[in-house]
């Protein structure tokens, strides 16, 4: 392992809004579930989750962009993890997690309802064979954001995939969601959407490579 990659990740282990619990303690029962804007917010704003988040540089922009609201990232790699807590340490920002962990442990780490909105930006499409209910949009784990979300709650996801997009809107159809919003390419629409005001930095690229960027809002039927 480089020794870049060790030091980032001693310091993970310092920074007070990166939290990686492991199995046996979300089994156990995670200190914040239920509690995260008491006990680590201080405020009673609504919740903002992103999944997948990467180097979080999404879900640290929107903590830039929206002060009143709490910003929770969540992904599975610690060392891209640590830039995004590196950026929270450095800007001092006070309305931002990270937590080191699977998706699928989602219903460990919130109660029900304690969620407002979730983003899902460029996760991976899931493309070979089989895998389709490994997708972030697939009914399986559609069903595990049902669980923290408060009813009424909206779902963005932004994707390179035309795959995921077309496979998305049809799960959207089949599960009668509600669906707000979809654009096949976000970024020729004639009036701006505020979705094309963060881009994250395979957006920047994808962009570069002429790659239309997809865009779905929705909210889910039986969010209860």
């Amino acid at each position: 392992m480089a020794k870049k990659k060790l030091i980032h990740f001693a310091e993970n282990l310092n920074f007070p809004h990166l939290f990686q619990p492991t199995y046996k303690e979300l089994q156990a029962g995670f200190s914040l579930q239920g509690k995260w804007r008491r006990d680590y917010f201080g405020n009673d704003n609504p919740i903002t989750l992103e999944l997948g988040c990467g180097k979080g540089e999404y879900t640290v922009n929107l903590a830039l962009h929206k002060p009143d609201r709490n910003f929770i990232g969540i992904d599975i790699k610690g060392a891209r993890l640590w830039r995004g807590s590196k950026t929270v340490e450095e800007l001092g920002l006070k309305n931002v997690a990270f937590i080191r962990t699977k998706v699928e442990c989602i219903d460990h780490l919130f109660e029900q309802d304690e969620v407002n909105e979730l983003w899902l930006t460029f996760p991976d499409p899931q493309l070979k064979g089989g895998r389709r209910h490994k997708r972030l949009t697939s009914p399986e784990f559609l069903s595990r954001y049902a669980h923290v979300l408060k009813s009424g709650s909206i779902i963005h996801l932004k994707t390179d995939n035309l795959d995921l997009y077309t496979y998305t809107l049809g799960i959207i159809n089949e599960k009668n969601h509600q669906l707000l919003f979809s654009s096949a390419d976000i970024y020729k629409m004639e009036q701006a959407h505020e979705a094309t005001a963060i881009q994250t930095f395979y957006e920047q690229m994808f962009r570069r490579e002429n790659i239309p960027i997809k865009y779905i809002e929705f909210i889910l039927s039986d969010a209860k």
